[in-house]
């Protein structure tokens, strides 16, 4: 598949993409972490809290929503680039 020449850009930013998407992309850290944490139970390793699962989340959901937000500002310059190219 040939990829369409990218053009101007249209619509959203990165950065409002990512401030955005960033609780949904917080919340789902949050979650993996605390599921990985109870799997390293089969390990003897400690329970974590929700809160510190939280507080990773929230870390750990800054640099996973930037490259998520990053993803989807490529598709919607693929999809303008064809848009414009199908006129």
């Amino acid at each position: 598949m040939t990829e369409a020449p990218i053009t101007e850009r249209r619509g959203w930013g990165m950065g409002a993409l990512t401030l955005a998407l960033y609780p949904f992309g917080a919340g789902a850290m949050a979650i993996n972490l605390y599921f990985a944490a109870l799997i390293g139970t089969w390990f003897d390793i400690d329970v974590m809290s929700p809160e510190t699962a939280v507080i990773g989340g929230a870390v750990l959901g800054v640099p996973a929503t930037w490259a998520f937000a990053r993803h989807i500002r490529n598709l919607m310059d693929r999809a303008d680039a064809e848009a414009d190219r199908a006129e």
